[in-house]
Formats: C-alpha cells, sequence, structure tokens
C-alpha cells in the first residue's frame, strides 16, 4: 500500500465543500481541516505507485477551490496503534 499525504490550499469560505469532494474520490481514505499554512489535509492511500497520478493530479487537482496543493509520499509508518497490536499477540 502506498500512502500519500496531500497539503491543501483553498478559500476560507469553501473548506466544508471541497474537503466532501476530496472525501468521495477513491483512493482518499481521509481528510481533515487543519489550522496553519494549508487548510486541509487528505490522506491517499493506493495500492500501486502509478495511481497516485490518477488521483491526485488527476481528481484532487481538478476539484472546483483546490488552489495548490504540496504532496509527500511516505516510504514508513510508524504508528503507536500497530506497535500495541504487535505486542497484544506475544511479539517479541
Amino acid at each position: 500500500m502506498i500512502t500519500a499525504i496531500v497539503l491543501i490550499k483553498t478559500r476560507v469560505d469553501q473548506v466544508p465543500e471541497v474537503a466532501e469532494k476530496l472525501a468521495g474520490i477513491d483512493g482518499v481514505s481521509e481528510v481533515y481541516s487543519v489550522t496553519g499554512e494549508y487548510d486541509l489535509i487528505a490522506v491517499v492511500r493506493v495500492r500501486e505507485h502509478d495511481q497516485l497520478g490518477d488521483v491526485i493530479p488527476g481528481r484532487i487537482g481538478k476539484v472546483d477551490g483546490v488552489e495548490h496543493s504540496e504532496t509527500h509520499v511516505a516510504f514508513r509508518a510508524y504508528s503507536r496503534h500497530d506497535l500495541d497490536a504487535v505486542f497484544d499477540l506475544g511479539v517479541d
């Protein structure tokens, strides 16, 4: 599974509408409204690297209201939830 974090700028008055449109795109697993330089963060999860192009510039970039985006592709995940699950299985 390939994960990308997409930081998105939009007009402040369009945040809820843009977030809903983004959440409806196949490959987008979560959308967060956030404070700071960006207005939204979308988490994209796809099976193959080539699919990122279909989802991010092909669909996210074309959503009306998306003014700018910056994409970060994850290469390793560190999750407390995952670590707790491993210890629950008795793995050392």
